[in-house]
């Protein structure tokens, strides 16, 4: 996909202040470090669109990027991170349940995973929950480039054996460092446009 424009357009921290639908949406859902800003900037050719830290769990808000001015990419807030409160994860979980269960501009959902071990009982939870939304269902193994290329098969099939209860599902391996993936997911993502 060959990026012209990509820019920050807004924060969004209850569902009631969505923007207006229209666009198609792609939701990217992910623990809090693995790596959904790397992965943003990488399929978006920017370097620091989407902020990155060193301090998981920044991200509290459904932020919306738009892109081509033809569609908006969505990046939820991370899960499991332990040091928020019990409060603020509840609001959290309120936030990306009603944006999940109300927008029909969503077309399609991206779960991130880290390619390097195997997804966690939250992970598992997680993709179960996003799964019963009934939309497209990609599930994108995030820092691929860590894992030596013999091994990276036997990885990538205990993470797709370990998520099975999801039911059929994609997985593509990525790497914001390498590229490795990019393509597949643009290719994801524009045949759900087209379908």
């Amino acid at each position: 996909m060959q990026i012209r424009s990509a820019e920050f357009v807004t924060s969004v921290a209850h569902p009631d202040r969505l923007p207006v639908e229209g666009l198609p949406e792609f939701a990217f859902a992910g623990r809090s470090n693995v790596g959904k800003s790397s992965l943003l900037n990488r399929l978006l050719n920017r370097r620091h669109l989407a902020a990155t830290s060193k301090t998981p769990g920044k991200t509290r808000t459904l932020n919306y990027y738009l892109v081509n001015g033809a569609l908006h990419f969505v990046d939820l807030p991370g899960y499991g991170y332990a040091k928020r409160g019990q409060q603020e994860r509840r609001q959290w979980a309120d936030l990306i349940n009603g944006y999940l269960d109300s927008r029909t501009s969503l077309r399609g959902i991206l779960h991130l995973v880290d390619a390097r071990h195997d997804p966690t009982a939250r992970d598992v939870e997680m993709a179960v929950w996003l799964t019963q939304f009934d939309r497209p269902f990609l599930v994108v193994a995030t820092k691929a480039d860590k894992i030596p290329g013999s091994r990276q098969k036997s990885r990538l099939d205990r993470t797709r054996n370990l998520l099975s209860g999801v039911g059929e599902f994609d997985l593509v391996p990525f790497s914001a460092v390498s590229g490795q993936g990019r393509q597949a997911v643009w290719r994801w993502i524009r045949d759900v446009i087209e379908e």
